[in-house]
């Protein structure tokens, strides 16, 4: 039997960075959403070493000011990736600059395949605006992203011929065969590139043809979540290409301009949670049957966590009725169906602007309705094992703030009540703590996973 000969990599484009000395201090302007241990991650370094070098930053400092200017000690990694930055991350995000954005008047002006496409998607029939933004909402990707990753890869406002392979973005997963669960994994792909970076989880990654990739530390979030995407997926010149200014980002300017003349802060410096309940009501024993582990999709971001109420049996159950999941704040409910709620803390009506907390597995015949103005406290639903993949009854909930999944762990860490989310070495595992008390994650409920919440 003949071994067929590995590819040969195609060598990447030089990076232009120099070989530091170790601990040298480098010039870094803070980016959207930068926190500390991320950066540290990305420069091989450490926060406390980051703090001796700024000693302006606070001990207790969250999120960077964008713009702020910072030394940082790095230490030298060979295989450091392009320092071209493909699109900003405010681009990326569902969040506020995609309001005022019609997908479907923007589709309806184009002369491609997707303008006339009709497809079974989320449970009813949806045209390929509707699609988009579908897939928009839940995984919080811009809409704008999405339609330019579909023209780049599948000329769906260009061509008008479908193209001729069914994984039109190039996926190949059995049954994912079809436009709508292409675009739900390459929305996943994607946030998993960027909440990695994010997190300081995802600095590096391999090409098809075992070429290492090390994203350069200056890069941002989105430009890494689309080197992580097409790393997926090409080699050799074919990803350069893709990443560079040839690539999905000249497909982005061509469609919507270009998105460098105007990169607003929507992550803002030190940024704050506001206060939060727990998501049942006073005096009552649940489970912390889920640590942190994704809001939406499979993967990252680990902005999610699970509660689950009492019950003398697992799986799923009919809930007693004081049983209730509550709003964690006052809110407007913007969006109830299936796939989740979304309260609003600012009131604007709109899920992209400040901070939204996400509700799955709502029971829909008690779930609190579009329009209803909840106040910390009030009943929002009894849990369920309805919408997305679940083992038994409980509740799942997460954060955003301006579109972007904010994690569970890390210096702006969920607080729910005094009790702090912390990651655990995988996914569903973890931790709340408050002071020395200490709530282990598990599916067991059993009494180490038991959290009482206080009387208001």
């Amino acid at each position: 039997m003949i071994t067929p000969l590995a590819p040969t990599p195609v060598p990447a484009p030089p990076s232009g960075r120099p070989a530091y000395a170790p601990g040298q201090l480098v010039d870094y302007t803070a980016q959207n959403g930068d926190t500390l241990p991320a950066l540290a991650a990305r420069f091989n370094t450490s926060v406390d070493q980051i703090m001796h070098a700024n000693p302006i930053i606070p001990t207790d400092a969250t999120t960077m000011p964008a713009g702020f200017p910072m030394k940082i000690p790095i230490y030298y990694l060979p295989l450091w990736g392009t320092e071209y930055q493909s699109l900003p991350d405010y681009v990326f995000v569902n969040g506020p600059a995609q309001i005022g954005f019609s997908t479907s008047a923007f589709v309806a002006s184009t002369n491609g395949w997707l303008k006339d496409y009709r497809a079974y998607a989320g449970g009813q029939m949806r045209t390929g605006a509707e699609i988009v933004d579908y897939v928009a909402t839940n995984y919080s990707v811009s809409p704008r992203f999405l339609l330019a990753v579909l023209e780049y890869q599948s000329g769906a406002l260009t061509q008008s011929e479908f193209p001729p392979s069914k994984f039109i973005l190039g996926i190949e997963r059995t049954f994912y065969d079809t436009p709508y669960l292409q675009l739900v994994l390459a929305a996943n792909t994607f946030n998993n590139g960027y909440y990695g970076w994010r997190a300081g989880k995802l600095t590096e990654f391999d090409l098809l043809d075992q070429t290492i990739i090390r994203p350069d530390p200056w890069q941002n979030a989105a430009s890494v979540a689309i080197q992580y995407y097409f790393s997926l997926l090409y080699s050799g010149t074919k990803y350069y290409a893709s990443i560079g200014p040839d690539g999905l980002a000249r497909t982005y300017k061509t469609l919507f301009g270009d998105p460098w003349l105007n990169s607003p802060t929507f992550i803002p410096g030190s940024l704050q949670q506001p206060s939060l309940l727990l998501p049942f009501p006073p005096d009552q024993v649940w489970t912390y049957t889920g640590g942190p582990h994704t809001g939406w999709g499979k993967g990252e971001p680990f902005s999610a966590v699970d509660f689950a109420p009492p019950a003398e049996h697992s799986g799923c159950i009919t809930v007693n009725p004081e049983n209730y999941a509550v709003a964690m704040a006052d809110g407007l409910v913007v969006r109830s169906s299936v796939d989740g709620l979304a309260l609003d803390l600012d009131g604007d009506g709109d899920e992209r602007t400040g901070w939204v907390l996400f509700y799955l597995h709502l029971a829909s015949d008690t779930r609190a309705p579009i329009g209803k103005q909840l106040h910390a406290g009030d009943m929002i639903g009894y849990p369920s094992c309805e919408g997305g993949e679940v083992t038994g009854t409980h509740v799942h909930i997460a954060r955003k703030y301006n579109g972007e999944w904010i994690l569970a762990d890390g210096p702006l860490a969920l607080n729910l009540g005094g009790w702090v989310a912390h990651n655990g070495s995988q996914a569903y595992l973890g931790t709340l703590t408050r002071g020395p008390a200490v709530i282990k994650a598990c599916d067991c409920s059993d009494a180490p996973s038991s959290i009482r919440s206080d009387s208001q």
